[in-house]
């Protein structure tokens, strides 16, 4: 026995959804034996943009009576029967969290008219069920009401249950080792059968081939998998919209995290939120002026192309040359901590030998900015990282020069890694940004084994 189900919802969420109106076809597989519609108060405001796509408004639901008032007509006709609607994961979910939220379970085995038809009929553009029912000549009216819907998806699974090898594929869809309940209605299972059990990253794609979710794991299915069974509302919107994936082993997870943040950057996927924003770097660096005095000084990244060091933001590069003044004994107005200024408060309260005042103090100034900037060069560093490779026979590489994440490679094992001619011809160049500077580090903290001076 099978109950057909459409909601209509006031569509702020999955868990903010709301029910507005509910519509279930008792049916035998032959006939209808049974039905109860009804409209459904939310106790909330239902949206502008709602009301015009269902043409229910708040006045309509003002005296409808409220979910739990209905809780038990919609558990006596459901008992029993396997829960059927277009896009199953969509009204099932809603319906399960607003029991749930009223103290009630509710639990039922579930079938997707949308998967069931890209299994059983297909070739078809579309298989919204505006487009599918009108291309199979299957009437639907009262579009985007519930009771509408529900009975045009009745129709339309009452044609799929005599489809050519409707019996086995029922079975399977049934199985709950299958999981195809839990996938996306417009992805099919072998999509998802491809992955490997490996580290990588992965890629939600929809049915234009458009990259909308870059993702990295341990565990490239395990993984993806949990996206499908995650009912947060942006998983949901996700995954009904994912109709292909795709895939890159990188043999490890340091070169995972590394490659999703270069390719959301890159790519600027639909739903990543993180790392979408690029961070702004500044550069320290150094110049003489007209009168031999050598300044120290900050600016964006493009104007620095030969920074002596790498900031993320206008304070943390101010903090960075008073480090270097104070330990130094530099002087503010030099370090362009202090402008236009003819000297420095540091001279006023005697911290500063008064470069700033007394010109005739320049080598001996410049010699402790040279020290400085000794210094700087003492600590940058040039780096490999070792990890695992993609198989057996290689292992993988991440580069640091001059303490800035330059890029990863693969190697075969017979190759020396800590030697950078054996490295150059493998190398693949990646930006440096705040993401992979904190990932790098992160990782060279936990494992410092794995580090090679280069």
């Amino acid at each position: 026995m099978y109950t057909i189900i459409d909601i209509e919802t006031t569509g702020n969420g999955i868990k903010g959804n709301k029910i507005t109106e509910i519509s279930i076809f008792k049916y035998n597989g032959h006939e209808v034996v049974d039905e109860y519609t009804s409209l459904v108060n939310p106790q909330c405001e239902i949206p502008s943009f709602i009301t015009g796509l269902t043409g229910i408004d708040n006045n309509m639901v003002r005296n409808a009576p409220l979910l739990e008032e209905i809780i038990p007509e919609i558990e006596a006709i459901t008992k029993d029967t396997i829960f059927v609607a277009h896009s199953v994961n969509f009204d099932y979910n809603v319906i399960k969290n607003e029991f749930y939220q009223l103290g009630h379970d509710f639990s039922r085995k579930k079938l997707c008219t949308v998967r069931l038809s890209r299994k059983l009929l297909p070739g078809y553009n579309s298989y919204s069920l505006g487009k599918l029912t009108a291309a199979l000549g299957i009437p639907l009216t009262n579009r985007h009401r519930a009771r509408g819907d529900a009975h045009a998806t009745v129709l339309l699974f009452h044609k799929l249950l005599r489809a050519e090898n409707a019996e086995s594929v029922f079975k399977l869809f049934l199985n709950s080792k299958s999981q195809e309940a839990t996938l996306p209605p417009a992805l099919p299972k072998e999509e998802y059968e491809k992955l490997p059990t490996t580290p990588g990253v992965y890629y939600f794609k929809n049915e234009k081939g458009k990259i909308i979710y870059v993702g990295k794991a341990i565990n490239i299915k395990k993984r993806v998998l949990g996206h499908f069974y995650d009912k947060k509302t942006k998983e949901i919107t996700l995954c009904s919209e994912t109709a292909s994936l795709d895939f890159e082993e990188t043999g490890n997870e340091l070169i995972a995290l590394l490659k999703e943040s270069a390719e959301i950057k890159h790519l600027y996927p639909k739903y990543n939120s993180a790392q979408k924003r690029t961070i702004q770097q500044y550069g320290i660096f150094s110049y003489e002026d007209r009168n031999g005095i050598i300044h120290l000084a900050f600016n964006k990244i493009k104007m620095t192309p030969n920074a002596l060091a790498i900031c993320y933001s206008p304070t943390e590069a101010r903090q960075y040359l008073e480090a270097l003044c104070n330990t130094f004994e530099l002087c503010p107005k030099y370090c362009h901590l202090q402008e236009n200024v003819s000297s420095c408060s540091h001279y006023k309260i005697k911290q500063c030998i008064g470069i700033c005042s007394d010109t005739g103090l320049v080598n001996t100034y410049n010699e402790r900015v040279q020290e400085a900037l000794k210094s700087l060069k003492d600590i940058q560093s040039d780096l490999v990282i070792k990890t695992n490779g993609r198989n057996a026979e290689e292992n993988a590489f991440v580069i640091i020069q001059e303490n800035s994440y330059a890029g990863y490679g693969f190697i075969p094992k017979e190759f020396s890694i800590e030697h950078i001619e054996n490295l150059e011809t493998f190398i693949i160049p990646q930006k440096n940004t705040l993401e992979t500077q904190r990932i790098v580090e992160s990782y060279m903290r936990k494992n410092p084994n794995a580090i090679f001076a280069l």
